[in-house]
């Protein structure tokens, strides 16, 4: 089967599939990956293949936001891929995991539109638990500050007129904001696949802890690459489990 928007043929794709935003990123992870190969640059989908430790793996990557990342996932599952994990970035709701933090998701509030497209308003996005467990043991080990719990996906990146009830969801238990996890967890559901997320945190989300916004600094580089490793050490836990 031709993947017609990856541009990949299906037969090329393991079972096991990191996904993030930007196709840079992509071609980082790739690099740790033996006998690694790129097998197509399409838009925003840039996918790789390799070996991590004898196991298969794709990444790939999906660009920024719901829509344009569910296509990504919905013809990864069509091409055979049955587990997928998120590596990516988000924004912090607590000074208890600043910036260079790591946060597993383990379900995320649907506060984007995609979603409310394809099942009911009170549908659940809720991580795979293998996922989750494999994910959160694996950044553990490497050290450095990593919560698991709930978190949001939105649509939005810059404010509008319309202010976004923040505070009610960072009090609700919510710990960090991102653009693509509720997409990925709704369709995993529907398809029967396995899936989960990692996050680095890149900054605050909450505007009573809001500096100014800077991604590219060394803290968010150095917990960019712990959880591209917990990702990759995670899918090897997992290639066992499946």
């Amino acid at each position: 089967m031709f993947l017609s928007i990856l541009e990949v043929e299906s037969e090329l794709l393991p079972e096991i599939a990191l996904v993030c935003g930007d196709p840079r990123r992509a071609a980082v992870i790739a690099q740790k990956l033996d006998n690694a190969k790129e097998l197509a640059f399409a838009r925003e989908y840039r996918t790789f293949v390799g070996e991590y430790n004898g196991v298969q793996i794709a990444v790939v990557s999906h660009g920024v936001g719901s829509p344009g990342a569910v296509i990504c996932f919905e013809e990864l599952i069509k091409g055979g891929v049955k587990t997928i994990i998120r590596v990516g970035t988000a924004g912090s709701y607590s000074a208890d995991h600043p910036a260079g933090s790591l946060v597993v998701s383990t379900a995320t509030v649907r506060a984007e539109g995609l979603t409310h497209q394809l099942v009911p308003d009170g549908f659940p996005a809720v991580a795979d638990g293998d996922v989750v467990q494999a994910l959160y043991e694996s950044a553990t080990e490497l050290g450095g500050i990593v919560k698991k719990g709930i978190t949001i996906t939105l649509d939005v990146f810059f404010k509008g007129v319309i202010e976004f009830p923040h505070k009610l969801y960072k009090q609700a238990g919510v710990l960090a904001v991102e653009m693509e996890i509720a997409a990925l967890y709704v369709v995993a559901v529907l398809r029967g696949i396995r899936a989960g997320a990692i996050v680095a945190i890149d900054g605050y989300a909450d505007s009573d802890l809001a500096a100014e916004y800077n991604p590219h600094t060394d803290v968010v580089a150095q917990a960019v690459e712990r959880e591209i490793n917990a990702a990759l050490n995670a899918a090897v836990k997992l290639a066992s489990t499946k």
